[in-house]
């Protein structure tokens, strides 16, 4: 081997000549097979070409021949963790780290892996290790706030991302982040500030806020579609190489591939499975493909069995599950996930269909080229609205959300008593997450527990940071903290059921109530919803006009206090609302499984008939009754 030639491969490698410096690579390797720094280097060069596999096994490879190289346990663990072999890569790490104490981008990279396998304890520890020596290393610090958010440890979080933003302060999705921890446990303390700030950098297409965050904090669709298409470019940007290429597929049956990580005991699931059940098997071959993990529970069988193929994900890279499913002919592709925790717009991404379409799980435009449809209503995008969407919309008769209506409700209603409630007196609901909560609702919720004596406010029981300062703003707005009530989570069927126990859920701005507005209805809990002004905004106004209880949207904050007031003050009303809700439950369209299936299926039909005859997407409309 002549080192002049191992020079200016080196030469080339490091200029960026990926191609020539792998063509001097292999050349050498002819000569020499077992040279270790090459072998190291040509596999580098393929993880630089995004060639995952080929990159992990050369550098395995390099290390049998020379198993003291910190930086090739680094990169081959890096390699791993880009195909999804999380277990693996943490070995990888750990070896590196055993070689080398000091190496920092090993302990962050552990630390990523662990997270992705949501082994979150242990990966904040490996954080730490490197924030220890490296307090100012913007990935560790970023990604341990990420790690204390999926624990629910939203003010641990807020501190890293306010530490992160002290001496980093352009770090990408910082501020959003730090903005929506602070939410999640309801520290309002610089809400007003956080949003100017958070509206200013969106205009200016800085990459500030994340894609989902914007669906739960911004009033404005212009920002969400700009903060969507910056997230889909900085984060998951289309593949150079499309998978699919233009061909037309003439399938006896359509090929539907439904992809999501909630295919377990999750609302998802809840509202799609029996849809999934309903498919017409004669007309469409249907596909699941899950990332989440499975959990053991009925609702995993049941999913898992309403599928005519299941496909287990977890361990495959995007490019993986995409050229599998390409593989497959898969017609129409449906992303349940969007941009929610746990997705992988990276699969989509690779432009595996034909059609690849937005539903349900994302309330939403996901701002990217390589999704054609997304699924609403008419009340969801009223026309003025569509400028707003980089998809073309497909409009569904009733409601755009799928209803399962075998959900099962608990046949024991529990007591007041038993739930902490009291045995007179109105009972406001809301179970929506807490983070939706804001201080101009929660204003109008305190000013009707000042009015009502002996009304309560009914919550859930989200995280111990929310549940304090909610009690705090309650106290500093005249209302004794006790009269917020907060509920723990139990199983669906129960929850459901004590439901009834309510009289009235109040909803809210700007993020709507989705699933549960949903489960309130099932469960005959009549639910006062004000009409917002983006997708995430409009979804209780659509289930409410599905069910028949139009007179239960508002226009505006204020109309939305003035009827709550007097709802609560006439008993005789709340009990008629329950009544229609109770009767409508059975001949409206929105719990009408079948109905919905057959309008949805028609969608998918009328996209893939498009695709086939090789015209592009546009908008268009289901039909009762198509």
């Amino acid at each position: 081997m002549s080192e002049a030639m191992l020079r200016e491969a080196m030469r080339l490698h490091q200029a960026g000549q990926l191609g020539d410096a792998a063509r001097l690579y292999t050349a050498i390797l002819q000569a020499t097979p077992r040279h270790f720094q090459v072998l190291y280097l040509l596999g580098f060069v393929h993880f630089q070409h995004g060639d995952f596999a080929q990159a992990e096994r050369m550098i395995g490879d390099a290390l049998k021949i020379n198993p003291r190289s910190p930086d090739a346990f680094y990169n081959r663990g890096c390699a791993l963790q880009a195909l999804q072999r999380n277990e693996e890569a943490i070995a990888c790490f750990d070896a590196a780290l055993a070689l080398k104490s000091d190496y920092h981008d090993a302990a962050t990279n552990r630390g990523s892996a662990l997270m992705a396998l949501r082994r979150f304890d242990e990966a904040i520890a490996s954080f730490s290790r490197t924030l220890a020596a490296a307090p100012r290393d913007t990935e560790a610090l970023s990604n341990r706030g990420t790690a204390y958010f999926a624990l629910k440890n939203y003010e641990a979080a807020a501190a890293d991302y306010a530490a992160l933003l002290s001496f980093a302060p352009d770090y990408r999705f910082a501020k959003g982040n730090l903005v929506l921890a602070r939410s999640y446990c309801c520290d309002w303390s610089h809400l007003p500030q956080d949003m100017t700030e958070l509206s200013a950098a969106i205009r200016t297409g800085a990459p500030v806020l994340q894609a989902h965050a914007s669906t739960l904090l911004c009033s404005s669709p212009k920002e969400q579609l700009s903060a969507a298409r910056v997230w889909v470019q900085t984060m998951c940007p289309p593949s150079p190489q499309e998978l699919w290429r233009g061909e037309r597929y003439g399938h006896d049956k359509i090929r539907l591939a439904y992809l999501s990580a909630d295919f377990h005991d999750h609302a998802t699931a809840y509202l799609i499975a029996g849809v999934l059940e309903q498919h017409d098997r004669n007309r469409f071959e249907t596909v699941g493909v899950s990332f989440g993990p499975d959990d053991g529970s009925l609702m995993r069988a049941r999913v898992q069995h309403s599928f005519d193929r299941f496909i287990d994900g977890r361990g495959q890279s995007d490019a993986g599950i995409a050229a599998q499913l390409r593989r497959m002919e898969i017609d129409v592709a449906v992303d349940l996930k969007g941009f929610t925790q746990e997705a992988r717009p990276g699969i989509f991404a690779q432009r595996f269909a034909p059609v690849q379409v937005n539903y349900l799980g994302y309330p939403g435009t996901m701002g990217a080229n390589y999704i054609d449809y997304i699924i609403a209503d008419r009340t969801l995008i009223p026309n003025e609205h569509r400028v707003f969407y980089s998809e073309k919309i497909a409009l569904l008769p009733d409601s755009y959300q799928a209803t399962d209506s075998k959900r099962a409700i608990a046949e024991r209603e529990p007591t007041r008593t038993e739930d902490g409630l009291p045995d007179h007196g109105i009972v406001f609901c809301s179970f929506n997450n807490l983070y939706k909560i804001t201080p101009a609702i929660f204003d109008i919720w305190m000013r009707l527990l000042r009015g009502l004596e002996g009304s309560v406010l009914w919550l859930l029981d989200d995280n111990e940071a929310a549940v304090r300062n909610l009690k705090r703003e309650a106290q500093a707005r005249g209302v004794a903290p006790e009269r917020l009530i907060f509920a723990p989570r139990v199983a669906q069927s129960e929850h459901l059921a004590r439901q009834r126990l309510a009289d009235l859920f109040l909803d809210t701005l700007p993020c709507n109530a989705h699933t549960t507005a949903s489960d309130a209805l099932w469960a005959g809990l009549p639910v006062l919803t004000c009409m917002g002004t983006t997708f995430a905004g409009r979804v209780a106004a659509s289930l409410n006009r599905a069910i028949g209880l139009s007179e239960m949207v508002v226009e505006s904050l204020g109309a939305y206090e003035v009827e709550a007031l007097a709802l609560a003050r006439d008993p005789a009303r709340i009990a008629a609302l329950k009544a229609k809700l109770a009767r409508n439950r059975e001949n409206y369209p929105l719990f009408d499984t079948a109905r919905y299936t057959s309008n949805l299926e028609a969608a998918f039909a009328a996209m893939c008939g498009r695709a086939r005859e090789g015209k592009a997407p546009e908008d268009f409309a289901v039909e009762a009754g198509q």
